[in-house]
């Protein structure tokens, strides 16, 4: 009955010690995210995971060094990123739905081949 009794009392101040303010450090240091923030890095997440199943065959430099400008803007940069062979396209129809699959719009990717 006394354990009853101690737990019931430890559980009453957990309460009162959340009100009095104490809480875990990192908690107070961290800013919470934006939105575009979370899916940069969602979809930057996605990326590495794609590449890391297919790997970078069939992908030219050029494809690798404007999506990887995309992700280092923030996910901000103007789409510019044009898949040129079958295994670029297939790399960004991937990450259009992995995309979607994060939350983000299907316009969200980089991809636009422009003339």
């Amino acid at each position: 009955m006394r354990r009853l009794l101690k737990s019931t009392a430890a559980l009453a101040a957990l309460p009162a010690i959340t009100i009095a303010g104490i809480s875990h450090p990192a908690a107070q240091n961290t800013p919470a995210k934006s939105w575009p923030e979370v899916k940069c890095e969602r979809y930057g997440k996605a990326w590495a995971d794609a590449l890391a199943r297919r790997g970078r065959q069939g992908l030219s430099p050029e494809f690798i060094e404007r999506h990887e400008a995309f992700l280092a803007s923030g996910c901000t940069a103007r789409a510019d990123v044009c898949p040129r062979s079958s295994e670029e396209l297939d790399i960004a129809n991937i990450m259009v739905v992995a995309a979607m699959n994060a939350g983000t719009a299907s316009t969200f990717p980089p991809f636009a081949c422009r003339k």
